[in-house]
């Protein structure tokens, strides 16, 4: 049993809503077709809704990636509900219930307003999307009409530096960087600089997920942020981490050890599409705390969409 994912809407038009809302079901049609096809053959011939059906449906929810003990808090939740219930369709109702008060509310701390530029820090370990991503929230950006400039501080990687630069032409964006091997905060601190004298809107700085070096990743990432500081206080406003859905609980330990090293913020949640196990998207959220700011289900620049959970809910279960 699995999860499944969503888009926020768009305020403006319904029917991009709607087309959004049909291929984030098409990209999640693993997880969506496990899930649902579970829900549905645990009452199949009038099964009644008992002690047999509450470990069918126990065990649907830990195959599902949600994690051992996200899902025995929640079925003990779920089993005191029950008490009432007679049909498949409430049960399902109190699980939608249960699963979307996994998710943390958004904070309005992001909505404060502050001079600019507003500076998101992009983290995640190599092989996640974390650069494609970064790539795409340009895009996104910059087709909102906001000034944008990416800071290319991966310097471990010189395929980093160029995949970045390919991105910021496609999203009409300015990138800084420096050779490859140079020093991650030195790319950092001169991309403030240059958006401060520039008044550039946003700020999306890419940086290592792995080193090649004897040098420590966590260190680097600490003396990026430092160096962001320098040059304005109040940054960087969001770390985003990016995290890969198919390495299933090995995301929610990768971003246990970012986050004590540099404090993030949101999450970001790639290859939706290629795992039937989308119980960790709640799984991390439930354990990390922290908002699931957007879902990738797809390789399409539209593909990265804002993440509702309501909407995750429904794909999962309409």
């Amino acid at each position: 049993m699995v999860f499944n994912l969503f888009k926020k809407k768009e305020p403006e038009k319904k029917e991009q809503g709607t087309g959004l809302f049909s291929k984030l079901k098409s990209g999640l049609s693993k997880t969506r077709q496990l899930l649902t096809t579970d829900i549905n053959q645990l009452f199949v011939s009038g099964k009644g809704i008992d002690d047999a059906l509450f470990e069918e449906l126990e065990e649907a929810l830990i195959t599902s990636d949600l994690g051992m003990e996200t899902t025995m808090e929640m079925m003990s939740r779920i089993r005191k509900k029950a008490k009432s219930l007679s049909t498949a369709d409430e049960l399902k109702q109190v699980l939608k219930d249960e699963l979307i008060a996994l998710f943390p509310l958004p904070s309005d701390a992001s909505k404060t307003p502050h001079r600019k530029p507003h500076v998101i820090m992009v983290v995640g370990v190599n092989g996640t999307g974390k650069t494609t991503t970064l790539g795409k929230l340009a895009m996104k950006f910059t087709a909102e009409g906001k000034k944008v400039l990416v800071a290319a501080a991966d310097t471990f990687r010189a395929a980093a530096v160029e995949q970045l630069e390919i991105w910021a032409q496609r999203a009409n964006a300015g990138i800084v960087k420096h050779k490859e091997g140079a020093d991650p905060a030195a790319v950092a601190y001169d991309c403030m600089e240059a958006a401060l004298a520039r008044d550039v809107d946003i700020v999306l700085i890419d940086t290592a997920g792995r080193l090649h070096t004897q040098k420590n990743l966590m260190e680097e990432l600490k003396k990026i942020k430092r160096s962001v500081q320098k040059k304005l206080p109040e940054a960087p406003h969001e770390v985003l981490m990016v995290l890969d859905a198919t390495t299933g609980q090995n995301a929610i330990s990768q971003a246990r050890l970012f986050n004590e090293a540099v404090g993030l913020t949101q999450i970001a949640l790639t290859k939706l599409d290629g795992t039937a196990k989308g119980g960790i998207v709640a799984a991390i959220a439930e354990n990390m705390k922290l908002p699931i700011r957007y879902i990738g289900v797809g390789e399409q620049i539209d593909d990265l969409q804002d993440f509702d959970p309501k909407l995750f809910i429904n794909a999962l279960f309409d």
